[in-house]
């Protein structure tokens, strides 16, 4: 037999809507409450870890985008905003920001005179290393109350989920 688990936000709304109306089947409501809540939650502890580098959400973003797009970590302004889902306006502003902060340049493209590249600077560079070791580590800390087979279930379940939904 298993262990009970404690009731949480969702079920305590789930009941609710069973009470008020016993005619409609919400039980999608279940995941995609717990999912959004996830969400909610670990948001707060990864902007937590961020703040502590200085950096919001969407800035730790754009830095590990050109950091995890190799040496010399430099991508053209198009293929920022498609990795970030972002238009294009809302990538020239956070990238007025980044350049003002010093963690950004902008150079010339050497392959296309009518635009430019984005690189990380020097100073971005070891902010974003730092940064992102301590973010590795805040999820490993946010996804210790799970087993590793529970994680890999997970993932699965999740990947799957994601792919359904990207269809």
């Amino acid at each position: 037999m298993t262990k009970a688990r404690p009731l949480d936000a969702v079920d305590r709304i789930l009941a609710q809507w069973h009470q008020e109306r016993p005619d409609l089947d919400v039980s999608p409501m279940g995941p995609i409450g717990r999912l959004k809540r996830c969400t909610a939650l670990i948001q707060r502890r990864l902007d937590e870890t961020f703040a502590e580098h200085g950096l919001t959400s969407w800035e730790f973003d754009v830095l590990a985008t050109l950091r995890r797009s190799g040496a010399p970590h430099c991508l053209a302004p198009t293929a920022l905003f498609a990795a970030l889902m972002v238009t294009s306006g809302t990538m020239t502003n956070r990238l007025q920001r980044l350049e003002a902060s010093g963690w950004v340049e902008r150079l010339a493209n050497p392959n296309d005179a009518r635009s430019m590249l984005v690189q990380l600077t020097k100073t971005g560079l070891a902010l974003i290393d730092r940064a992102v070791q301590a973010h590795v580590d805040n999820e490993h800390r946010v996804l210790e109350g799970l087993s590793p087979a529970d994680l890999r279930a997970l993932d699965q379940q999740l990947a799957r989920l994601l792919a359904v939904l990207e269809a």
